[in-house]
């Protein structure tokens, strides 16, 4: 499930026209990796619960963008599980 939202997650980010290029499970979501700003991030958000029907607070927006991409895909995998 974790590479199943992964790919998803990068795929998103093309589409929103990031570069992914050297993007790995290191890198961050926000200004320091990715660059991802508040409503990209939200956008980014809003494609994964859509996607796999898993919720993100308001609250966690902020922590959100602190977050590697290996520890955004755990988290959303991790919720996905939760759900089963």
């Amino acid at each position: 499930m974790r590479e199943e939202v992964r790919e998803f997650v990068l795929a998103q980010l093309v589409d929103m026209n990031y570069d992914v290029e050297g993007i790995d499970d290191d890198t961050t979501l926000g200004p320091a990796g990715v660059d991802l700003e508040s409503l990209a991030l939200a956008d980014l958000s809003v494609r994964v619960e859509d996607k796999f029907g898993v919720r993100f607070s308001d609250d966690e927006s902020e922590e959100l963008a602190l977050m590697t991409v290996g520890e955004f895909t755990t988290a959303v995998a991790g919720r996905v599980a939760q759900q089963v």
